[in-house]
This record gives structure tokens, sequence and C-alpha cells, in this order.
């Protein structure tokens, strides 16, 4: 009876949960990105340390460094999470399923909303980024890999648009990519929100009025 209850003591010590370490770990990692993007929002890429983003969050510089490698990484993921946009769905997934109207129309009004969704998360990330390229060389390749994927989405895009005869004769898919590349752009947010404060129910009609204008 004795080895019995031993036994039992034993196999409940090797009990363990995880689940409140694992989401204190998420904290972490939530809070570490929340800081970062205001203190890069707010001071800069490069004026920003990883020791003031660890005070910030309430973290330690080793826990920044082992979960994203320094601030690169924390750039890098803060883009990734813009890119998500809102809600459950990421925006990319959402995006792929307009493709399965038959409507272009429809396609572009998708798209051109989505634009408006995820331009306020990523665009500011961007052009940090690009601020900081010129004097940080970390930046400025983190900079070009965000730039090239976007290119990179943009020929997808446009070879649905040919394959499925969207596309007004004439056109390529290079020339459907840079139009799609150039609505997308964070330039392009920059100089109608930020500069000429345009309502984002205005840019994103502009968007979609563009690639149905330049493309069916």
């Amino acid at each position: 009876m004795s080895m019995e209850r031993g036994s039992r003591k034993v196999k409940a010590a090797r009990t363990y949960d995880a689940s409140g370490r694992q989401a204190r770990a998420r904290e972490q990692r939530a809070n570490a990105l929340d800081a970062a993007q205001s203190l890069f929002l707010e001071n800069g890429y490069v004026a920003t340390t990883v020791e003031s983003i660890s005070r910030a969050a309430g973290v330690s510089t080793a826990t920044i460094y082992k979960t994203y490698g320094g601030k690169a990484g924390l750039a890098r993921q803060l883009c990734q999470r813009a890119l998500e946009g809102a809600g459950p769905v990421p925006a990319e997934t959402r995006s792929n399923a307009l493709r399965s109207g038959a409507d272009p129309r429809h396609v572009m009004e998708g798209w051109g909303r989505l634009t408006a969704e995820v331009s306020p998360r990523i665009s500011p990330l961007v052009l940090l980024l690009r601020a900081a390229a010129q004097s940080d060389a970390e930046a400025a390749a983190l900079y070009d890999e965000i730039d090239n994927a976007r290119l990179k989405r943009m020929a997808d895009n446009a070879r649905f648009l040919v394959d499925a005869g969207h596309l007004r004769a004439g056109l390529t898919v290079r020339d459907a990519r840079d139009v799609l590349w150039l609505c997308s752009a964070p330039e392009l947010y920059e100089l109608c929100i930020l500069r000429r404060r345009w309502p984002l129910s205005k840019f994103s009609r502009f968007i979609t009025d563009t690639m149905v204008a330049a493309l069916l």
C-alpha cells in the first residue's frame, strides 16, 4: 500500500502544465513587438536600441535577441504582422480567395479594400526602413527584401489576370505587375494619406479605379 502511494506521488510530481509558461512567453513576444513599433515610429529605426525596447517592453535584452535576433528581426516580424491585416484571416489569403470570382472589377474592388486595410499597418514601417537604409545596412537589406516580396506578389496577381483573360489587349504580365506594384506602394500611401490627408475610403476607390482603368 505504501509503495502504491509513493508511486502516485512520483507520477503527480512529474505532471507539468506548460500552458502558463507558454502564455507568458507569447505575452513577452507581443510586448516586445509593440514596444519596438512604438519606439521605431517615434524615434526612428537607427536611434532606437534593443536596450530601449527591452525597458519599454519589460523583457530582457537576452530574450529579444534570442527570439528576434535584434532590431532587424523585430522589424521583419512587425512587417509580417502588419501584412496580415485585420481579423483572423490573413489579408493574402483573402486576396487569393477573390480570384475565384468571375468579375474582374469585383476582384479589383477587393484588392482596393485590402490595400486600404493593410497600408496603414505596413506603409509606415516600410517608409521607416527606407529612411534608415541610408545609414544602416540591415535596414537596407530588409527594405529590399520587403520590396522584392511585394513585387513578386504583384507579379503573381498579374499572371492571374492574364491567365483569366482579364487584361486589356496588348498588355503583358510585366505591364500589369508594374501597375499593381505602383498601386500597393508605400509611397502612394505616403502621398495620398499622410500628405494629402485622404480618407481611407477615397484611397481605396482611387486604387480600384486606377487598376480598372489601366488594366481592364
